[in-house]
């Protein structure tokens, strides 16, 4: 069967198809196969301005990492069987936040090649997943940095459901003849000739919760590649940014106004924004006000009157029942059954 035509935006830089051929060629292979099947004409490789697109980029990828049975396309010195990726996103699908995510997804991926280093780190407000080269990589640097960094971007975005910015790229080789392409590849500033390299973004992001379970992964492993190859397209931090606020600092969001001016945003824009999130400021107010009372029932015997007002009730009988519309259950029901 036919593939169909590949769509006229090409971005991706012919480069990345090359370094797989090189792969190809290490194992005395040929990727003309391949090639074909990405529709994407061998004489390509040889023009080094050439761009292919995003669905090419995936075509070729799939084929090669299926023909060469390493979903590392010849980057370290050990192959990564088919399925490799998947396994690091299935043991991290259990972790509660993002942070502990992708803390685990570095370290796993640490266990699987000795050949680069992943970590997670923070500063000055900002998370860094860091690539550190055991030994240099050669030819092979450029694409297995853009994909591992990409692929780590993807995983993260996958698991919250958010499409997370980056602030700064930092890479650990000089600006390639197709430099420019970096605006695609990666969101914000990219700075050539790093130390080593690393992704930036919001640390705020490292709180979001995961999203996903073994029935998403299931379906998004018949696509996977889409995490590498296209950028995210939700963002949810202005939900997690309104609900820390709504727990933490309860002054500033009696109401919308209040909230949008501690946010720095209109209560026009505040509304609009979480509506596209698949929020609303209510359903958040009503999640940390549920969330607060249960932590004070089960880890406090202050009055249920008490914990009423620490909420924002006005009275008790108000905070029964919607404690009992949350719950199915009464908050001295659930007390006693902790």
């Amino acid at each position: 069967m036919s593939l169909p035509s590949a769509p006229s935006r090409a971005e991706t830089p012919i480069a990345f198809i090359a370094s797989m051929a090189q792969a190809y060629a290490q194992r005395g292979m040929d990727p003309t196969e391949a090639l074909q099947k990405a529709q994407i004409a061998p004489d390509l490789l040889s023009q080094p301005q050439a761009r292919v697109t995003a669905l090419q980029m995936e075509w070729m990828s799939e084929a090669a990492m299926r023909e060469l049975d390493d979903e590392a396309l010849g980057w370290f010195r050990r192959r990564l069987p088919w399925g490799s990726y998947g396994m690091l996103v299935r043991a991290s699908l259990t972790a509660p936040t993002l942070g502990l995510a992708l803390a685990r997804w570095c370290r796993h991926h640490n266990l699987l090649t000795d050949d680069i280093r992943l970590t997670l780190s923070t500063s000055n407000g900002l998370a860094h997943i860091e690539l550190h080269e055991a030994h240099d990589l050669k030819d092979l640097r450029e694409f297995c940095t853009v994909s591992v960094l990409r692929n780590a971007l993807g995983v993260a975005c996958w698991l919250t459901d958010s499409r997370i910015p980056l602030t700064a790229t930092q890479l650990h080789f000089s600006p390639p003849p197709h430099a420019d392409s970096y605006r695609v590849l990666f969101d914000g500033p990219s700075q050539f000739d790093a130390p080593h390299s690393q992704l930036s973004f919001d640390a705020g992001y490292l709180q979001l919760p995961i999203r996903r379970d073994e029935a998403a992964l299931q379906r998004m492993l018949q696509r996977a590649l889409l995490l590498t190859v296209r950028p995210y397209r939700r963002d949810r931090l202005l939900v997690e940014k309104v609900r820390q606020t709504l727990a933490n600092q309860p002054e500033q969001s009696r109401n919308a106004e209040d909230l949008a001016a501690w946010l720095n945003l209109s209560p026009r824009t505040l509304h609009r924004q979480l509506k596209e999130e698949g929020a609303s400021l209510q359903q958040l107010k009503d999640s940390v006000r549920r969330d607060t009372a249960v932590d004070l029932l089960l880890r406090t015997q202050r009055p249920i009157k008490q914990i009423a007002a620490d909420v924002g009730f006005q009275n008790e009988k108000s905070f029964m029942r919607a404690f009992k519309v949350w719950t199915g259950t009464t908050s001295e029901a659930f007390r006693q059954g902790r």
